[in-house]
């Protein structure tokens, strides 16, 4: 099962979502990013589980929603493609110097996905920030070194997505997922 759910990962304003978004149009299952949604809940009902208030509830959050995006993703058939996953939730608290709680762990060895995990680089020509990506350019490089570290040090392999088009970077993905 895990072979055909694909993680793609990065920073932010690397593209990812873009991406995923285009390949969903294209007829692949896809499975949202945790962290913007949880910001936008948590934002509307005056709660604190956010990357700017409070970084481990931010984090089990995120860890609660991956999970959750997991189980749902194995009833559908074929590939999926996840906007992150449970190890970028070690690459999170990592990157704020955060411990990473032993069932965070225990959630990334059993819950795999496909060896080979898709990472956007930092992209100064798209990079942008908004009312939920408030990182700066330095943050959001920094993010993409602790994901390659977070999926490098659980044993996948990293294949980085090219600076390119959408329309290229789905012919990218395509190549290595069929």
């Amino acid at each position: 099962m895990a072979e055909r759910f694909h993680i793609i990962t990065g920073g932010p304003g690397s593209g990812k979502s873009t991406l995923i978004d285009a390949l969903g149009s294209e007829g692949f299952a896809h499975m949202p990013e945790a962290g913007r949604a949880i910001i936008q809940d948590q934002v509307s009902i005056g709660g604190t589980a956010l990357p700017w208030s409070d970084r481990e509830a931010f984090a089990a959050l995120m860890l609660s929603w991956d999970m959750r995006s997991y189980r749902e993703a194995t009833s559908y058939p074929g590939s999926v493609i996840f906007d992150r996953g449970i190890p970028d939730v070690i690459g999170y608290l990592r990157l704020c110097d955060l411990p990473v709680p032993a069932a965070t762990m225990c959630a990334a060895e059993i819950r795999r996905y496909a060896k080979r995990v898709f990472i956007a680089p930092h992209w100064p020509a798209i990079f942008a920030q908004d009312t939920e990506r408030k990182q700066s350019p330095i943050e959001a490089e920094a993010t993409y070194r602790a994901m390659i570290d977070a999926y490098s040090g659980l044993g996948y392999e990293i294949i980085q997505l090219p600076l390119a088009s959408v329309t290229e970077r789905i012919a990218f993905v395509r190549s290595h997922i069929a």
